[in-house]
């Protein structure tokens, strides 16, 4: 059973050793630890003390493309160098390194695909206020968007299986975080939360420059993300509400018609009938949507079974290397 820990990092050469000596050199069950690096084009020395501690593999971008981007990368490198169990966690030193035991174990142990880390949001001190408050309220969001009980959905720190690795498609360019939750849960993925310790802030976040910026890109990334999984559902929701309007207009006009009072409620129909045809353009919207969500399912049947042939190759590869 192999593990590799994946760490993204951008201009981390401050804080990343400190990261790295916390984590863990032997778990019960897991037969070999390795680890990771994504440099997201690191303009400082962040390579070069990740390469001088001795980490494993480093996935280089030459300028930098993003959180989102640097997960999958690091995904895809973790498969096809042999890993059954991949951890994310951050070059910041932000959790607790002696946690990845606690989050790899219902993995190891066949109960579950993913773990997501709680942190301990309320008690920790440098979490203002407000961002405490938005954190809470992001989280409610993403559990309605992926009908999941996930706590902390912006949590980064992560445990999945092979299996639930290989299966997984970021699509947006801001963070992984929300949109893997969203399609874990529609997706119907074995997935579940652990509570875990956090340390003390070594850097402010870099994930985002203000609030209300954070709010905004979070809120893009899960209606976007909701549209992506549950796209009948969500166009339903908008075609309903016209349509439903749009009749009781239409009722209302027969009404006041049958009286002898229809002339003057002419606006009425006219309403009605825009209404209608909108509800209608929306549901027609809604079937195209699921048919081509039908499709992307197909594309990412696909992926996974790409993966699973290049894994199975990296696999058989060493072996022979070994045999040799």
């Amino acid at each position: 059973m192999k593990l590799i820990i994946q760490i993204p990092c951008y201009n981390e050469a401050e804080t990343l050793e400190v990261a790295l000596n916390d984590l863990p050199k032997h778990i019960d069950g897991i037969d070999e630890i390795e680890y990771l690096i994504i440099n997201d084009g690191s303009r400082d020395n962040t390579v070069e003390v990740a390469k001088r501690w001795g980490v494993n593999y480093v996935v280089n971008f030459r300028r930098n493309k993003g959180l989102a981007k640097g997960f999958m990368a690091g995904l895809d490198a973790c498969l096809r160098n042999g890993a059954d169990i991949i951890v994310n966690t951050d070059a910041d030193n932000q959790y607790n390194g002696d946690d990845i035991e606690t989050i790899v174990r219902p993995i190891l142990e066949g109960k579950t695909d993913i773990v997501i880390g709680e942190r301990p949001i309320d008690q920790t001190e440098h979490f203002s206020p407000i961002k405490k408050k938005l954190q809470h309220f992001g989280s409610w969001v993403v559990r309605v968007a992926s009908n999941t009980d996930i706590p902390d959905a912006p949590s980064g720190f992560r445990a999945y299986s092979r299996d639930a690795a290989m299966r997984l498609n970021v699509t947006n360019e801001y963070t992984y975080t929300l949109e893997t939750i969203v399609q874990a849960g529609r997706d119907k993925m074995a997935m579940t939360s652990l509570p875990i310790r956090t340390n003390g802030e070594l850097r402010p976040s870099r994930l985002f420059n203000s609030m209300m910026g954070y709010v905004k890109k979070s809120m893009v990334t899960i209606v976007r993300a909701f549209i992506m999984y549950s796209p009948l559902r969500f166009f339903a929701m908008l075609g309903i509400v016209p349509l439903i309007l749009g009749f009781i207009l239409g009722v209302r006009f027969v009404i006041y018609y049958c009286i002898g009072l229809g002339s003057y409620h002419f606006q009425s129909l006219v309403l009605s009938a825009v209404l209608m045809a909108t509800g209608l353009l929306t549901m027609i919207i809604a079937l195209l949507a699921d048919l081509i969500a039908r499709n992307r399912k197909l594309l990412e049947d696909i992926q996974y079974h790409v993966r699973k042939l290049d894994y199975d190759l990296a696999v058989k590869e060493k072996e022979e290397k070994e045999s040799e």
